[in-house]
C-alpha cells in the first residue's frame, strides 16, 4: 500500500491532529494520497441525506442460519445481521474505499515509527442497551475474533503483536517487529465491536441463537431458524447524526426471509412476499419477467451498473488430491469447459469471461509483464514458467461453440505429457493404473443453473475418457465438505477487494493451506506466491503496490489453479415500485441499505 500521508492541521480544517514526539492523531486515515471528503463533510455524495424515514423492507436470504456470530468457524451465521446490528471502529465509503472515516472511533493515532495503530473512541458511542463502548470492548472483540474465531482472522491480522487498552477510550494495536503492512490501519478499523460484558460466561466460538449486543442502528426483534430474521431500528441509536450514517438505514424494519433456492424468490416477489430481489440466472432475467406487474410498472426491472471488482467465481481444484498435482492435468480439464457455448445457449450472451484474479479492479495482469511488474517477476525467474515472460494469459476460448474437437485434442496431448493415456476407453494414469475420475460439488442455493452448465462440460470430459460427476449439496453439507477439504473440484466464489491485501494470505498463502476451515480451499503452497503477497502488503508506494498485485495475478494465472467462470458489470434487480434509490450515475449497483420508501 502507499505510505500513509498525514499533514498538519490547516486553517481550513482538513485534518484534526495532535502532534507528539512520535504520533499524529487524525480524524481519518488515507492510504493513498488525500481523502475525498474533508473534516467538514456532512454526508457522502452518493446518498440521499434527506431520504424519508420509516417503512419496511423485506429481502430474500438463502440457505439457513444457526447463529448470529459471523466470525466463528462452526455453523452458518445470519451475516446480514452483522452489517445492521454491529459496528466497527471506522468506515470506508463506496466512492473512497482507501480512506477510513470515524465511526466508533472519533480519531486515529498513527505513530511516525509505525509501531502501533491507535484508536480513540467516540465518547457518545453506545451499545443498544445504553452502555458505553469502551477500550475493554475493543480488546475483547479483537482477541475473541483472532483467538476463537475462524482461522482466516488469525491470518488476516497476523502482523498484530498485541492489543492494549491505554485508557477507557483509547486502544492500541502494536505491530510485530519488522512487519511491513501498510493496510493494517484500514483492516483494523473493519472488525465488529462486541460488548465484553454481554459475552461474560458465554463461549464465543460456539454457535448460539442468543443475539449478541451491538451498537448498530438495528436490533434483532424476531427470528425463526430457516424462516426469517427481522430487525427493527433502534430509536436511541447513538450514531444517527454521524456524517458516515446519513442516508443509510432509512427503514424502520428490515426483514430477511429465507429460501432454499434463488429461483423461488421470483414468485415470492410477484406474490408480494418480498420487496426486491437480485436475479442470478440470465435465462430467467430474459424470459421469466413476462408478468402483468412488470407491464403495469408496479414492479420495476432494472440493470444497475457498478464498478465493483468482479467476484472470483470458479471451478476450484483441490491440490491435495494427487490427480490434480500436475498443472497439465488441470489445464486439460480447463480446455473441456466451453464458456462460449454456455454464454450463448444458457446466458443469452449476458456474461463476460473472468480473465484475472482481480477482474474489474484495474490491476489485472494484461499483455506481457513490463516495468516494475517485470522487474519483480525477474527476481523469481528460475522458479517461474518461462512463458510467463513471453505469452500473455488467455482463458480457454471456443472459436466454434458447437465443435470442441480442437480443444479436446489439446487436452488429450497435455494428459499424455502428464503420463496418462486411454486404457479401455478411460483416461488412465499409466504409473498407478487409476482412471481419471472426479466429483464436482455445488450447493443448492445455485438452483438448477450449474446442472445445465455442467452437462456439456461433463460430456466433453467423457469424450476424452474422463468420468466426472456433478453433485448439488445442501448449503451446510457443502460448507462442511469445503471446510474439511473433502472435495475434488468445487464451485466457489471469492469476494474481491478494491484493495487486495491481507486477505490474499488466507486465499493463496502456504501458511493457510493446511488449516481446517481456511479460505485457501485450493491448497496452494507456492513460495513465489507467498513472497508476492508479502510484497504487496508491504509496498510503500501505490505504483509498487499495483505492480505486486499484477505480478501475483500473473503467477496465479500461470498455474491453472482454477477454471474461471463469468461475471457481469451489472446488478440485475427487480423491486416493488415504491422505493427510491441513489441515482444510477453513481454506478454503485444494488445497495438496499441506501434505499428509502417513497412518500405516497
Amino acid at each position: 500500500m502507499k505510505k500513509i500521508i498525514v499533514s498538519l492541521a490547516s486553517i481550513l480544517g482538513l485534518f484534526i491532529q495532535l502532534n507528539t514526539a512520535n504520533a499524529v492523531v487524525s480524524d481519518r486515515i488515507a492510504l493513498y494520497g488525500e481523502s475525498k471528503y474533508k473534516s467538514s463533510f456532512k454526508h457522502f455524495d452518493y446518498v440521499n441525506a434527506a431520504a424519508p424515514q420509516g417503512g419496511k423492507l423485506i429481502l430474500p436470504a438463502y440457505g439457513t442460519f444457526d447463529n448470529f456470530n459471523p466470525y466463528i468457524f462452526k455453523g452458518v451465521a445470519a451475516t446480514f445481521v452483522n452489517a445492521l446490528s454491529f459496528e466497527s471502529l471506522g468506515f470506508s465509503p463506496i466512492d473512497d474505499p482507501f480512506t477510513v472515516y470515524p465511526l466508533l472511533a472519533e480519531k486515529f493515532d498513527l505513530p511516525k515509527d509505525k509501531s502501533y495503530v491507535g484508536f480513540i473512541l467516540n465518547p457518545k458511542a453506545k451499545f443498544a442497551d445504553g452502555s458505553p463502548v469502551t477500550a475493554d470492548d475493543v480488546v475483547f472483540s479483537f482477541n475473541a475474533i483472532t483467538k476463537q474465531g475462524a482461522p482466516i482472522y488469525k491470518m488476516y491480522y497476523t502482523d498484530v503483536e498485541r492489543v492494549e487498552k491505554i485508557n477507557k477510550r483509547e486502544v492500541r494495536f502494536y505491530v510485530k517487529p519488522k512487519a511491513e503492512n501498510k493496510e493494517l490501519p484500514l483492516i483494523l478499523s473493519q472488525f465488529s465491536i462486541f460488548s465484553a460484558k454481554d459475552w461474560q460466561g458465554k463461549n464465543f466460538a460456539k454457535p448460539s441463537l442468543n443475539v449478541p449486543l451491538g451498537s448498530g442502528p438495528y436490533k434483532v426483534s424476531d427470528f425463526q431458524v430457516n424462516k426469517f430474521v427481522e430487525l427493527k431500528k433502534n430509536p436511541f441509536y447513538w450514531g444517527k447524526n454521524l456524517a458516515v450514517r446519513q442516508g443509510y438505514f432509512n427503514f424502520d424494519t428490515i426483514r430477511y426471509d429465507y429460501y432454499q433456492d434463488t429461483t423461488v424468490t421470483l414468485q415470492a416477489l410477484f406474490s408480494g412476499d418480498i420487496d426486491a430481489r437480485s436475479e442470478y440466472i440470465a435465462k430467467i432475467w430474459m424470459t421469466g419477467y413476462d408478468n402483468d406487474l412488470i407491464k403495469s410498472g408496479k414492479i420495476k426491472k432494472e440493470l444497475l451498473e457498478h464498478h465493483n471488482p468482479a467476484t472470483l467465481q470458479n471451478f476450484a481444484f483441490n491440490l491435495r488430491r494427487n490427480k490434480f498435482s500436475d498443472r497439465r492435468v488441470r489445464q486439460a480439464i480447463d480446455l473441456a469447459f466451453n464458456f462460449e457455448w454456455a454464454n450463448a445457449k444458457l446466458f443469452y450472451g449476458q456474461y463476460r469471461r473472468l480473465f484475472s484474479y482481480f477482474t474489474n479492479t484495474g490491476m489485472e495482469a494484461s499483455g506481457l509483464p513490463e516495468g516494475k511488474e517485470k522487474a519483480i517477476l525477474l527476481r523469481y525467474k528460475d522458479q517461474l514458467r518461462p512463458e510467463i515472460f513471453t505469452q500473455a494469459y488467455q482463458p480457454t476460448v471456443y472459436t466454434d461453440i458447437n465443435n470442441p474437437r480442437e480443444n479436446l485434442k489439446k487436452a488429450v496431448a497435455l494428459l499424455k505429457e502428464a503420463g496418462y493415456d486411454f486404457v479401455d476407453g478411460k483416461m488412465t494414469n499409466l504409473s498407478t493404473g487409476e482412471p481419471l475420475e472426479f466429483e464436482v460439488l455445488s450447493n443448492t442455493a445455485n438452483g438448477s443453473t450449474f446442472t445445465k452448465v455442467m452437462l456439456p462440460f461433463i460430456e466433453n470430459l467423457r469424450k476424452i475418457g474422463i468420468k466426472a460427476v456433478f453433485r448439488n449439496l445442501e448449503v451446510n453439507i457443502f460448507k462442511n465438505r469445503l471446510d474439511n477439504f473433502d472435495f475434488d473440484i468445487a464451485i466457489i466464489s471469492y469476494p474481491v477487494s478494491q484493495l487486495p491485501g491481507n486477505e490474499q494470505r488466507e486465499y493463496w498463502g502456504s501458511a493457510s493451506a493446511d488449516i481446517i476451515g481456511s479460505n485457501n480451499i485450493i491448497g496452494i503452497k507456492n513460495p513465489v506466491v507467498d513472497e508476492l503477497i508479502k510484497g504487496l502488503v508491504a509496498a510503500k508506494q501505490k505504483e509498487d503496490y499495483v505492480a505486486y498485485v499484477k505480478a501475483l495475478d500473473r503467477v496465479l494465472l500461470s498455474k491453472n489453479y482454477m477454471i474461471f467462470q463469468w461475471y457481469s458489470p451489472y446488478d440485475r434487480i427487480a423491486y416493488k415500485n415504491k422505493f427510491g434509490q441513489p441515482a444510477a450515475d453513481y454506478k454503485i449497483g444494488f445497495q438496499p441499505y441506501l434505499w428509502w420508501l417513497k412518500e405516497e
